[in-house]
């Protein structure tokens, strides 16, 4: 059997994190406990997806987020 959580939300964190950072801790956080983690993650700023080149995409309530 194969028992999955899944979430649906949104950390907060400091303006000086990046995606990279926060990936960095959270990976290692669920492999050490024997976990796997299968998704993406999206930044997002005042409400709106962050490009990858560093522009704002759509509002989070406008539609779905820029695949990165």
């Amino acid at each position: 059997m194969i028992k999955e959580i899944e979430i649906q939300g949104c950390v907060q964190v400091q303006p000086n994190i990046t995606a990279e950072d926060f990936w960095d801790a959270f990976i290692p956080f669920l492999e050490e406990r024997g976990w796997h983690f299968g998704g993406g993650l999206s930044t997002i700023v005042d409400g709106y997806y962050l490009n990858e080149d560093g522009t704002r995409g759509p509002h989070v309530l406008d539609g779905p987020p820029p695949i990165q």
